[in-house]
């Protein structure tokens, strides 16, 4: 097995060009992202503007396919990302997918990804996670792993923590369909699928601010932040249903 590398260029010229490759690239695939997900295939989203256009929000969703990200973030900030780069989401992602080489590793940090390790007990991502969610956006997903049948598992304490250590405007994500575009297992997306992203108005956390900081009371928290994505999944998927009874 090929042992991950965490490692990125960081010298004088890497420092100076780095920001503009997260500018840059992420912002081109937006092209590539709307023929995937709105040409080839039917996707709709509901509640864009429930999502601030501030630096410190983070963007919580359920997790069905390794490609989640690509979808959620242009269709929260694209256009306003051109002339506010902050806006470009960070994102934790599974180092053994995501930064096997030292190519793939610069890659995927110039689309913003924080590496994390196996097993996900990462302080270190925990940290540089939090960092950046404080000087911009961030997608989060709670569950921890992609879903296996579509619906909305259980989420882990880490986002509880996240949350608790920035005060950000915290927006509830459900995603549905995704998984039809590129089940577990699949190399190459598939076409003519039906997708769905909710954007739900950001929740309000500050009932937790005065309480002591545990474990226990970050998975409260994340277990409310699920209890809201579960109850807008359920939403995408009762009106799945009903467009496929009209097509029928």
């Amino acid at each position: 097995m090929t042992t991950p590398d965490r490692r990125e260029p960081n010298g004088p010229i890497a420092r100076f060009f780095n920001p503009l490759g997260r500018y840059l690239l992420p912002n081109m695939s937006v092209p590539v992202t709307f023929l995937l997900f709105f040409l080839f295939n039917r996707t709709r989203v509901i509640g864009r503007d429930a999502v601030p256009k501030h630096r410190n929000t983070l963007l919580l969703s359920n997790h069905q396919t390794m490609i989640d990200s690509f979808l959620i973030a242009p269709a929260a900030v694209y256009p306003g990302s051109l002339v506010k780069p902050f806006l470009i989401p960070w994102h934790p992602a599974a180092e053994e997918n995501f930064f096997r080489t030292r190519f793939t590793s610069w890659l995927f940090a110039q689309f913003r990804c924080i590496p994390v390790a196996r097993g996900r007990r990462d302080m270190r991502a925990l940290y540089r996670t939090m960092r950046a969610l404080k000087s911009g956006t961030l997608i989060l997903f709670p569950e921890g792993t992609r879903s296996r049948t579509g619906d909305v598992g259980s989420g882990k304490p880490g986002a509880g923590l996240v949350i608790l250590g920035n005060q950000q405007r915290v927006v509830p994500v459900a995603i549905d369909g995704v998984r039809d575009v590129l089940p577990i297992g699949s190399r190459f997306p598939r076409f003519g699928r039906r997708v769905y992203v909710y954007f739900g108005t950001p929740m309000d956390f500050s009932e937790y601010e005065d309480r002591e900081r545990s474990k226990e009371l970050a998975q409260e928290i994340v277990d409310a932040a699920m209890d809201r994505i579960r109850r807008q999944h359920e939403a995408l998927r009762r009106l799945r249903r009903r467009k496929g009874q009209s097509a029928g």
